[in-house]
């Protein structure tokens, strides 16, 4: 296993919409577990393929919840409904922090590493996470949807 080096803004692939990945090999099982062990590395909840400097359809997330690590490769937001506003951040932005709105219910369709479909449905935080490393695989940055910016300090005192 390697920690892998993280793509930060402006690196042009955080911006490009990733490819399908259509082989399902040890080279692709390698770099799940590289992305889970350097998004644990870095202490976030979610890792996409491209802020690794791979450009593949190809995210994990584990926000410390019953569900785990979830791996998705080339998921798709099948479902969305209802609204939350909250605090986000993002491994490509250090030290960055946003309000940013989000459907709160989600069911998105993905591969596993061998390449069978599931489907994962979530509310809330985990929501949240699946949504924005889903943008992040077409090249949507979570600073082009943040209502407003958090001030230093800011966040420490909401969770006060």
């Amino acid at each position: 296993m390697a920690i892998l080096k993280i793509a930060e803004h402006p690196d042009p692939i955080l911006e490009q919409s990733c490819e399908k990945v259509t082989v399902f090999d040890r080279e692709l099982t390698r770099l799940l577990k590289d992305m889970y062990e350097t998004m644990i590395e870095a202490d976030g909840v979610g890792l996409a393929a491209p802020q690794v400097g791979v450009a593949k359809r190809i995210a994990v997330v584990d926000i410390g919840d019953d569900y785990g690590k979830i791996e998705m490769i080339n998921p798709k937001i099948i479902n969305s409904r209802g609204e939350q506003t909250g605090p986000e951040g993002c491994l490509s932005f250090p030290g960055l922090f946003g309000e940013v709105k989000r459907a709160d219910y989600v069911k998105v369709h993905a591969l596993n590493r061998k390449g069978k479909p599931f489907t994962v449905e979530a509310d809330g935080f985990l929501a949240r996470a699946l949504q924005h490393e889903i943008d992040h695989l077409d090249g949507t940055l979570f600073t082009t949807k943040v209502l407003r910016y958090y001030e230093d300090g800011e966040l420490e005192e909401m969770e006060g």
